[in-house]
């Protein structure tokens, strides 16, 4: 072979074997995945919230009558100020702080009190309307300080509507065919379980609360038949789930029931129909996963 083809071949083999050894361009990389939140989620069904609860929720905060607080934000309620004053009473008995959220709307994007609610190592939403939560806090600022406490370390704690507003599918409470409000749902309907926009801190769950001592069933049934994407999370009274990543922990004194959408989902004129749902009922100290499976 002439010497200069010989060379000609070499400097292509060459230039060919460092093209295939080079790194894919960053448009072939897949993106990184967000970084898991290194706070925690508390969310508890409802009704009595026994001593041993509250302490548990402390503790995960690192909360004490030395070191630390809790900020209360009563936007569910009709009376914020009842609900603020109700909800400190079981902090006061552990000897922790409470401050209050502002009441006054026009306070509710101050950049102090924002700052003060991204940096608050325990935030706690009581109960009443979940969907008064969300109208009240639109566009004001408090979710975005809110995910930026959960994405840094603080832990989210909510009851009964403050549990509720945790996951991005939001039950309302409302049926589309039965304007009048019922605590659950008297039948199994298509398109009759109207949903709303939580917070969003979790993007896979759905959650309903006061879940055995209402039966709550056929509502969340409802929720998980026609949306089979979202895990159906459903917590009694007295009964809290511990989040911390994707991992989740039953707290408290009674079950939690978890609904596996169907496999196969019908309908027959207003009938829902689907096989393939699996439930688990939960008892205290018992884990699962938020992944759906």
């Amino acid at each position: 072979m002439h010497k200069k083809m010989f060379w000609a071949l070499f400097g292509l083999l060459v230039i060919v074997g460092q093209a295939c050894n080079a790194p894919e361009s960053t448009s072939d990389i897949p993106a990184t995945s967000e970084p898991q939140p290194q706070g925690k989620l508390f969310i508890i069904g409802g009704g009595k919230r026994p001593p041993a609860l509250i302490e548990r929720l402390a503790q995960e905060a690192a909360v004490d009558g030395t070191e630390g607080y809790v900020m209360i934000l009563p936007y569910s309620s009709a009376e914020p100020d009842s609900s603020y004053w109700y909800a400190k009473q079981q902090f006061l008995t552990l000897g922790i702080p409470t401050a209050c959220a502002p009441l006054d709307s026009t306070q509710y994007g101050r950049p102090s009190f924002l700052d003060s609610l991204r940096h608050c190592p325990l935030i706690y939403l009581p109960g009443g309307d979940q969907n008064r939560f969300m109208q009240r806090i639109a566009g004001t600022g408090i979710a975005e300080a809110l995910h930026a406490a959960y994405t840094e370390s603080s832990v989210i704690a909510g009851t009964s509507a403050g549990a509720a507003v945790m996951s991005q599918a939001m039950i309302t409470g409302n049926e589309k065919h039965y304007p009048d409000y019922n605590a659950t749902f008297r039948n199994l309907e298509a398109d009759n379980i109207e949903l709303g926009e939580g917070l969003g801190f979790l993007t896979t769950v759905i959650i309903d609360q006061h879940f055995v001592k209402r039966s709550r069933y056929n509502r969340l049934f409802s929720a998980v038949m026609e949306h089979p994407e979202l895990l159906g999370i459903g917590i009694d009274e007295s009964t809290a789930v511990l989040v911390q990543g994707q991992q989740a922990e039953v707290v408290g004194s009674s079950q939690v029931i978890l609904f596996r959408g169907p496999a196969e989902f019908t309908t027959q004129g207003d009938l829902i129909g689907a096989r393939g749902i699996t439930v688990d009922v939960l008892l205290p100290g018992e884990t699962f996963s938020l992944k759906i499976q």
